[in-house]
């Protein structure tokens, strides 16, 4: 029979006195643990109509203890009345291979010519990375999904996170940096806010320089290179460092040049309209990123 653990009530606690609203999540899961609802009972909170969990979230101690003691919940953080950003720092699914989405938040960070925040940081269980903001005053930020970069969302009002001590069969979600909760950087809010651009016009691109390597490191790189092109408007620069990372392994292994894969690169994003600067900071990140993590070939 399940019992109520001291860890995930001290969970509770510990972000209530920080401000921020809880609810209790299903144990050992992600999933919220109130009726939806289609099962409301039109009842006790619910009386006047189904109540849903980011207004039923509460900092209130008496409440927190008395739910956690009825069994061992995860903890949620309502991100909107907490008066939360959360960036969602994601890594690939299912060993795909990639950048993870603190690589493409340090890429994002590097191009747009701002330090990486020292904010409030968790681990999730999946090995990713919650950085938290405190929300600007009077502006309602809602979640994104992938607006930022590949692997990044945010939560904000309409959301939640799973907050530290709670745990799920895929591990543990910790503090790995208990610093001051920051404000949103004036940065991040404007990429959040703004509209998103419209669609280029497609336009010649440069065709990638000849290079020396292997057949197959040659087939990659052109491959990589036709996808920077064919990508979407929004999404070009998130393509660009997805495919200079996918072709970077051939630089590890000694197939291909970096400096003639660079160029490569740079002329299909500046192509696709990207400008120089970005292209530059991105491919560098994507093939340092790479080349740091390819494993021999033999074992690829």
């Amino acid at each position: 029979m399940l019992t109520a653990t001291p860890a995930t009530l001290q969970a509770a606690l510990d972000a209530a006195a920080r401000g921020w609203a809880v609810f209790p999540l299903r144990p050992g899961t992600k999933r919220p643990a109130l009726h939806g609802e289609s099962r409301c009972p039109r009842s006790g909170a619910c009386a006047g109509g189904h109540v849903k969990w980011e207004t039923r979230a509460t900092t209130h101690p008496e409440r927190i203890t008395r739910a956690w003691t009825r069994g061992p919940f995860n903890v949620g953080v309502a991100t909107g009345p907490s008066r939360l950003v959360v960036v969602d720092l994601d890594v690939p699914k299912d060993g795909a291979v990639g950048p993870t989405g603190a690589e493409v938040f340090a890429a994002l960070c590097e191009r747009t010519g701002q330090p990486l925040p020292q904010t409030y940081r968790a681990g999730t269980a999946s090995g990713g990375q919650h950085l938290y903001f405190a929300a600007p005053s009077g502006l309602r930020v809602g979640n994104s999904a992938g607006l930022l970069g590949e692997l990044i969302d945010t939560r904000a009002w309409g959301g939640y996170v799973v907050a530290p001590g709670s745990v799920t069969p895929s591990g543990a979600y910790t503090v790995l940096d208990d610093a001051p909760v920051l404000p949103l950087p004036s940065w991040l809010l404007e990429a959040l806010t703004a509209r998103q651009e419209p669609a280029r016009p497609r336009t010649a691109v440069p065709v990638a320089p000849v290079v020396s390597g292997s057949r197959a490191a040659r087939a990659a790189l052109a491959r990589e290179c036709a996808n920077v092109q064919a990508a979407p408007a929004k999404q070009a620069n998130n393509t660009l460092n997805r495919s200079a990372f996918l072709v970077g392994r051939f630089v590890a292994w000694g197939d291909l040049d970096r400096a003639m894969v660079e160029e490569a690169f740079q002329g299909a994003g500046e192509g696709r309209g990207l400008t120089a600067a970005e292209c530059r900071a991105t491919i560098r990140s994507a093939l340092d990123s790479s080349i740091r993590k390819a494993r021999p070939r033999a074992v690829a």
